[in-house]
């Protein structure tokens, strides 16, 4: 599986896969590496940050904002491809035969299952250890909501919804993309994610200049968002105490009612499953958001709720394990 990786057949791509997946759900991303060489993402945040500014103009008109973000969005892509395909070409000629082993621990640097997993535990134990107060402080590093309108059930809700969202854009998504387009593919998707994270928003500063990237998010993100429905509903159907029944029904149902084009799917997968209603109106920092709610359970999550949400997690995490691991054994 190693040697020249010019042509990446799919089987490689899957071994990839599955060696990215047990080395980030294993390890993360070490702190000691983090200190020394930051993160992928910290540096393609970087760039589109560089990007933003030369390129951003108040002045100019929206047409010409929409325009200068597109510029800056295929500048960005051109950027990563070349830096990952140059990753790739190297590790080939300096490693031959060994390669994409390698290359496994860099696609590992893309993937979020345990950062996901540590952020979202910290919020029930938040609410266990230390009341509302520390159920805030935690959500408040995954959600963009304002802590202070939340009470326990409003952190709880908000705490398995981003869980359930940054399943399918945080683990599936990137796995899909690598899947797809090895090392580039990864790369190529968390550019694009990280550009919507940062300038997708519709606020003045970024409603024109960020569209491209808000609506080409969009775009990648439609595959991963309805495998990962399919993904928690099969792992409710395993899971004791979840219902599968319930959670294809809440998809079926209120997945394309969501203001997201994306994120109902996991999240109203998420809701049936628990026996739980998610999302619904609620207030980020910059307004009041009215959405349809997702599943027709109870409102009322606790912290308990977190931890059966993490469950099913886990076990979903696991089916696109095996899945990842019985097709690489398939086309060797």
């Amino acid at each position: 599986m190693g040697g020249d990786l010019t042509v990446y057949p799919a089987a490689i791509n899957l071994w990839l896969l599955v060696v990215a997946l047990g080395i980030e759900a294993l390890l993360g991303w070490p702190a000691p590496l983090y200190r020394a060489i930051r993160h992928p993402v910290v540096w393609i945040g970087a760039l589109i940050g560089l990007l933003e500014r030369h390129l951003n103009r108040p002045a100019w008109s929206d047409l010409w904002r929409r325009l200068a973000g597109l510029l800056a969005l295929a500048l960005l892509l051109v950027v990563v491809w070349y830096a990952a395909s140059l990753v790739r070409h190297w590790l080939a000629v300096l490693l031959p035969g060994d390669s994409w082993i390698v290359e496994a621990v860099f696609a590992a640097s893309l993937l979020a299952q345990r950062s996901l997993w540590d952020h979202v535990i910290a919020v029930a134990r938040g609410l266990e250890d230390g009341g509302i107060v520390g159920g805030r402080e935690a959500v408040a590093m995954i959600v963009g909501r304002d802590p202070e309108s939340l009470d326990e059930a409003g952190v709880s809700r908000a705490a398995i919804e981003s869980l359930a969202e940054n399943f399918s854009d945080g683990v599936v998504a990137p796995a899909f993309w690598l899947a797809i387009g090895g090392l580039p593919g990864i790369a190529l998707y968390k550019a694009i994610n990280t550009a919507d994270s940062m300038i997708g928003h519709k606020s003045d500063r970024y409603r024109a200049f960020g569209w491209a990237a808000a609506r080409l998010d969009d775009l990648v993100n439609l595959p991963a968002s309805r495998l990962s429905a399919l993904l928690l509903v099969l792992a409710a159907a395993v899971l004791p105490g979840a219902s599968a029944g319930a959670a294809f029904a809440a998809v079926e149902r209120d997945a394309g009612r969501h203001r997201s084009p994306n994120a109902g799917w996991p999240e109203a997968a998420m809701a049936g499953a628990l026996r739980l209603r998610l999302a619904g109106p609620r207030r980020y920092v910059e307004g009041w958001v009215e959405d349809h709610w997702m599943g027709d359970g109870r409102s009322e999550a606790t912290a308990a709720d977190i931890r059966r949400a993490l469950k099913l997690y886990a076990v979903a995490g696991l089916l696109l394990f095996g899945a990842a691991l019985l097709g690489a054994i398939a086309l060797l």
